[in-house]
């Protein structure tokens, strides 16, 4: 096992850089560039990155030369041969070659395009343009840079002392977590903590822990470079990403109202089973539910994102039993800041209703919250967001209001569209 400490202590970047793999990114990204790849190839995009925490100074915190320095790292990667051979020749949720040979020719030629960075006062400013399938791809690793110097920035005041005690509560921290989830039964629960993990060992780390600590509790890992280093499954489907793109590549108010079942459909042609998993929240859980067509009802599950997860389980169970669907055989996915607590309160609140499934992020990944002076390397919410397609501006509204993203005549227009009303403001934790 990697002494993480000591290797914190003695790190030169060239041996430890923050992404070593193209596949140092999330499942859910590898499938959604492909139906991208499959779909909508010619569409330019413009990513950008979002602090939501301004209090967290970025720019004062982070070197640009180091920054540009891993930026540039990534832009070198390419996929390896077993990386390759992984993704054509695995199985993935029962499916050979869930890769189609089109995608993989593509992606083995792939380097990621060119950034824009800035500083502008205490923060960053980068940005991605260029086609979908090539600047979606940034989005994981980008975020993983940006977290991990940061941590970096707040260890290198640490001493070799320090390091060691540090990792060693943080390893306590998430072992007593582990036995506290070993308490629920028929628990099914896996990691999602790639975006805003502390580090790359790290997540490895926690990754081994809940292999040995849950057995076949822990269901796999959204990271895939660790899902094929660890043998376990790479989990995930899809995101906010897919619908804020199409509905802004929508020419009306009509084309906009359609946009969100355009992207399942498209899924719906490609993928079956436990991928065929709902997340309606982009423009409204509510609205999307009473809009859908019956088909969609026939779905394997949903993914809860925002808002009160309680409430919008429940919106689900009612939504599946007007449909003539019964709810104990649905999956619901609970993935929005998730700790011990809040697993068990859901665990039990709808044990018996629903399959109860839980993807467990960034408390899992980063807690080290109150370990080290002023809070330093507390979690905090950053993203990385396509915020322009084809030249229009995307819009995401969310369950939760303080999540909503896009120009404010847009995100009011879309609230009519989508038929969004008032929202109960929740804090964004992560």
């Amino acid at each position: 096992m990697v002494d993480i400490a000591s290797r914190v202590w003695n790190h030169k970047w060239k041996i430890d850089p923050i992404v070593r793999s193209l596949i140092d990114t999330d499942f859910y990204k590898l499938l959604m560039c492909q139906s991208v790849f499959r779909n909508k190839p010619e569409t330019q995009v413009t990513f950008s990155l979002i602090n939501r925490s301004k209090h967290i100074p970025l720019a004062d915190l982070i070197d640009e030369g180091e920054l540009r320095e891993q930026l540039d790292h990534i832009r070198s990667l390419s996929l390896s041969r077993g990386e390759s051979t992984w993704l054509r020749g695995n199985t993935f949720y029962g499916k050979r070659q869930m890769f189609r040979p089109d995608f993989m020719e593509w992606f083995e030629g792939l380097r990621l395009p060119p950034y824009h960075l800035e500083r502008k006062g205490d923060q960053y400013e980068l940005t991605f343009e260029g086609s979908w399938p090539e600047v979606m791809l940034w989005e994981i690793p980008a975020l993983a840079v940006l977290m991990e110097l940061r941590s970096r920035a707040v260890l290198d005041r640490m001493g070799r002392f320090e390091l060691q005690v540090l990792y060693a509560r943080g390893m306590t921290r998430v072992w007593e977590k582990i036995e506290a989830l070993r308490e629920i039964p028929d628990l099914s629960i896996a990691d999602f903590g790639t975006r805003r993990r502390h580090s790359f060992l790290w997540q490895d780390w926690c990754v081994q822990a809940m292999q040995e600590g849950l057995g076949d509790a822990f269901t796999g890992t959204s990271n895939c470079k660790i899902a094929m280093s660890r043998e376990v499954e790479a989990i995930g489907t899809n995101a906010h990403e897919l619908p804020m793109v199409y509905a802004a590549l929508a020419k009306d108010d009509a084309a906009l109202a359609q946009a969100p079942y355009d992207v399942l459909q498209d899924w719906h042609d490609e993928h079956e089973g436990n991928l065929r998993i709902i997340l309606p929240d982009t423009y409204g859980t509510k609205g999307f539910l009473d809009n859908a067509p019956d088909w969609l009802a026939g779905w394997t599950g949903i993914r809860v994102d925002s808002g009160d997860p309680a409430v919008a389980a429940q919106t689900a169970i009612d939504w599946w039993k007007s449909r003539g669907e019964d709810p104990s055989e649905k999956r619901v996915i609970f993935s929005d800041g998730l700790d011990v607590a809040k697993i068990k309160e859901l665990h039990q609140q709808f044990a018996g209703k629903v399959k109860a499934s839980f993807g467990w992020g960034t408390l899992l990944t980063n807690d080290f919250r109150g370990l080290v002076p002023d809070d330093a390397l507390a979690p905090f919410s950053l993203v990385c967001k396509a915020v322009e397609a084809n030249g229009s501006p995307t819009v995401k509204l969310s369950d939760n209001p303080n999540k909503a993203m896009g120009p404010q005549s847009e995100i009011d227009r879309y609230k009519r569209v989508f038929g969004v009303g008032d929202q109960a403001a929740q804090k964004v934790i992560v």
